[in-house]
């Protein structure tokens, strides 16, 4: 097993600078930017991320309960994943997390069975599936019509969630919510699937738009990665119709903690081939 070393001032440093690139960049519409914890998560980085002021995007009930116990409000823990448990929404609910990314017509299903049993309706944004192709691995791009993850916008199947949604007494529907991908190194992929979402979100009366995270890092000598101020840029004037009131919100993950990482390794064995 390696050894993860994690440099603090790197990743406070990063996670301070995403909170200044969102808040200049969406003055009143900044909403809270979350960490995305499969990136890199364990007790004492949850402390960093309390102290730098920012919220945590977690996917499990494992990182849920990391998130806790170091100490973070659950006002500023999402719970999110395409495939969470009854346990896990239990334990989010009962947590009283901010919201639940809901991902399926299952998850609903399931929160509703809980609502019954007596636990109370959870904040919920819904994952939708923009139907926008990036430019990054195929196994972590996300955003296209054939995803695992969300609600079809094309299909149909957005709309009908958000009208289940908006009738169920089982939860709050308070926002919609995409995620394209990982290590995404085009500004321009962001910028088409935010004319998507805003299209959509401005048709649904509801209070927050979350945008996901995905941005690059460059890996190689040939990659060039945006800033966070070019992509907060750009998300910007995408999203420049929404109204004063409303709030717009961000998951960065990769880009907070990549370049903060370094794991450790003993060599056992060479070979000369």
């Amino acid at each position: 097993t390696p050894a993860f070393f994690i440099d603090e001032s790197d990743f406070r440093s990063r996670a301070l600078a995403w909170n200044a690139a969102l808040s200049q960049a969406f003055d009143s519409n900044a909403g809270t930017v979350y960490y995305a914890a499969k990136a890199f998560i364990c007790t004492e980085v949850g402390r960093w991320i309390k102290d730098c002021g920012i919220g945590i995007d977690v996917c499990t009930g494992g990182e849920l309960a990391v998130a806790l116990a170091a100490g973070i409000d659950p006002a500023k823990i999402e719970l999110h994943g395409n495939n969470k448990s009854v346990e896990e929404l239990r334990a989010a609910i009962t947590a009283r997390v901010q919201h639940i990314v809901v991902d399926s017509f299952d998850e609903l299903d399931r929160i509703e069975t809980l609502h019954a049993e007596g636990l109370p309706a959870p904040r919920v944004q819904l994952r939708i599936t923009p139907g926008v192709h990036v430019d990054t691995h195929d196994y972590v791009a996300t955003g296209q019509d054939d995803s695992k993850f969300g609600f079809n916008l094309n299909n149909g199947d957005a709309m009908r969630a958000i009208q289940r949604a908006q009738a169920s007494t089982a939860v709050e529907l308070v926002g919609i919510h995409c995620h394209i991908g990982s290590n995404v190194l085009s500004v321009a992929n962001f910028a088409d699937a935010c004319a998507v979402m805003v299209e959509l979100f401005l048709s649904v009366d509801v209070p927050e738009l979350t945008l996901g995270g995905g941005l690059g890092v460059a890996y190689t000598n040939g990659e060039t990665a945006p800033s966070m101020s070019e992509w907060a840029d750009v998300l910007k004037r995408a999203t420049s119709a929404i109204p004063a009131e409303k709030k717009v919100f961000v998951e960065p993950g990769r880009s907070i903690v990549a370049t903060a990482g370094l794991t450790v390794y003993e060599v056992g064995t060479v070979k000369s081939i």
